[in-house]
């Protein structure tokens, strides 16, 4: 199982969703990268760029929410979302 190895290899469900949220900025600084640096190949190119690298935001979110799943059944997901739950219920 690919998420298993993930998470022995000790990525967790946190490092997912911030490499989302990256790969959400490295898509909008590809594309006013490649508008500023690629003068004369238009806006299509740029759009083509940042959408290449904005399809990244969702696989790791999904890989997030995989691991997430994992963690919990695992019990090692982080003890502050516990506490939020237990708060919440009580």
């Amino acid at each position: 199982m690919v998420i298993k190895k993930m998470h022995d290899m000790g990525i967790r469900s946190e490092h997912a969703y911030m490499a989302a949220l990256g790969s959400i900025g490295l898509s909008i600084a590809t594309w006013a990268g490649s508008l500023t640096m690629e003068p004369g190949t238009g806006l299509a190119r740029a759009d083509r760029w940042g959408i290449f690298v904005g399809q990244w935001a969702p696989t790791f979110f999904g890989l997030g929410v995989a691991l997430s799943h994992y963690e919990q059944q695992d019990g090692t997901l982080t003890a502050t979302v516990h506490e939020m739950r237990e708060r919440k219920a009580g």
